[in-house]
């Protein structure tokens, strides 16, 4: 293993970590020595993945949207390993609708997940973070975070919110020893990109085929493909690199 790569005894918390990108992320930092916070509101899912993972993981189930969840979350945090050195605030959610057609409740749901669960994760687990000397913050945006895309008002603005305040963090946290960037994935083949095409009444294997047409590499993404940027970005090859969002997408927005 490269030592610069290495997250050997580092505490590392994924929200969304159940599924998908946080999943594959989680077992990522494992295979690299991290011990590995999996956070999700599924619970089933998230006693499973740690499971999968083994003794490098620990599920915790709360829901980032919840102040109060947030909180208690952090104060077991404090108890069980009195530091965090990486969060990835991957957690998000989706609807495919333009803003007429877009509920209330259905964007704050994409902006409370996606966007206020980052800051409620950032607001009580930096100083922890802090604590142990600073770390690494890695947020989860979307090439629909630096563009536009169709049908997606409201994820759009969140994930446009992720990659300022990523840029805002790094500014008032570089003086703390904290590193904060954002990958922003393209599409990737996960259980979210499926639910986006149900949302749009396409079948699966069609709307993952029309994902790919046009990015250079001619394919959609694997969720180990966003992993390993992750892992990057809070690794020591990345010792000078802070404020960067870091597109994923097989050059898609090229």
């Amino acid at each position: 293993m490269d030592p610069l790569l290495s997250q050997t005894g580092r505490i590392v918390v994924v929200t969304g970590g159940a599924s998908g990108i946080g999943l594959a992320t989680a077992e990522l930092f494992a295979n690299y020595g991290a011990k590995v916070c999996i956070v999700d509101v599924d619970e089933n899912k998230g006693k499973k993945a740690a499971a999968q993972i083994g003794e490098a993981a620990d599920f915790f189930l709360c829901d980032v949207t919840d102040e109060n969840a947030v909180v208690d979350f952090a104060k077991q945090i404090d108890e069980k390993f009195g530091r965090v050195d990486v969060i990835f605030n991957n957690a998000g959610v989706i609807r495919r609708k333009t803003i007429p057609d877009t509920e209330e409740k259905d964007w704050d749901l994409v902006v409370d997940v996606t966007l206020k669960g980052a800051y409620h994760m950032c607001r009580f687990l930096i100083p922890l973070m802090k604590k142990g000397g600073g770390g690494s913050i890695i947020n989860t945006g979307s090439g629909w975070g630096l563009k536009g895309g169709d049908k997606a008002a409201a994820y759009c603005a969140a994930k446009g919110g992720i990659v300022n305040m990523t840029r805002a963090l790094a500014i008032d946290h570089g003086p703390d020893n904290i590193r904060v960037n954002c990958v922003c994935p393209g599409d990737t083949a996960t259980p979210m990109l499926e639910y986006e095409g149900n949302q749009l009444n396409r079948m699966k294997d069609d709307f993952f085929a029309e994902a790919a047409v046009g990015r250079p590499l001619a394919r959609i993404g694997l969720p180990s493909d966003i992993a390993k940027a992750v892992l990057f970005l809070a690794s020591q090859l990345a010792s000078w690199i802070t404020g960067v969002c870091l597109p994923v997408d097989g050059g898609g927005i090229a």
